[in-house]
């Protein structure tokens, strides 16, 4: 009988996230959340503000972005995003080149108290328009 119940605490605690939604990575502070590049448009095209995110090298970005990107390079997220996003609710839409970086920068981002984050991947996967 004590071998059943260990046995099942050791798979209750394995499986204590399961019931988690894909996506969201609730390990930290605020929420990570991983959307589509069609999410991301439609909610560009709505009417809540947002600021969209670049988090690519400036010569990336200098070569080709989203309109409207604002560019702050993955590895300046720490030292320069509240500086730049004062609000930590403010809807930030974040992308890279192939998606690594920005979900990098997301995490981090929901580390620091910014809640209301969306990684939508990379540039090569946007299937809109972009300025060069």
């Amino acid at each position: 009988m004590k071998k059943v119940f260990v046995i099942l605490l050791m798979i209750c605690l394995i499986c204590s996230g399961c019931g988690e939604s894909p996506g969201v990575d609730s390990g930290v502070s605020g929420e990570y959340q991983k959307i589509s590049a069609q999410q991301a448009k439609d909610i560009m095209d709505g009417d809540d503000p947002y600021i969209l995110l670049d988090v690519r090298t400036a010569e990336e970005f200098n070569s080709q972005h989203i309109e409207g990107a604002v560019n702050i390079p993955v590895d300046e997220i720490g030292q320069s995003i509240s500086a730049e996003i004062l609000d930590k609710d403010t809807l930030i839409l974040v992308y890279c080149r192939s998606g690594g970086r920005s979900a990098s920068a997301t995490q981090e981002m929901s580390r620091m108290g910014y809640t209301n984050v969306y990684d939508f991947g990379g540039i090569i996967n946007w299937p809109f328009d972009t300025v060069s």
